[in-house]
């Protein structure tokens, strides 16, 4: 599902116009976003949590040369499904 089809879905289920849902879902990413970059977590509950984890520095190869070297150590985002979430997946 793509953002104009999620638009559309909470749309139709909370009668409001989809100019106000697409309003909403940039505001409830934008906030998730900044949280994120601060080092916070974002704990939505049945859904999940959104935080980020710190990978170490690494050697890696080089696939088409063989060559060795160095993946620096960085931070990535990451989500954990809840258990409600887990639940209905089932």
């Amino acid at each position: 599902m793509n953002k104009a089809k999620l638009v559309e879905e909470v749309s139709s289920k909370t009668r409001l116009t989809k100019e106000n849902i697409r309003n909403i879902i940039d505001a409830t990413t934008k906030t998730i976003k900044n949280a994120l970059s601060k080092g916070e977590r974002v704990t939505l509950v049945d859904f999940g949590t959104f935080l980020v984890i710190r990978k170490k520095a690494r050697r890696g190869r080089n696939p088409q040369t063989g060559e060795e070297l160095q993946i620096p150590a960085r931070k990535v985002p990451k989500f954990r499904a809840g258990k409600a979430l887990r639940e209905k997946i089932k």
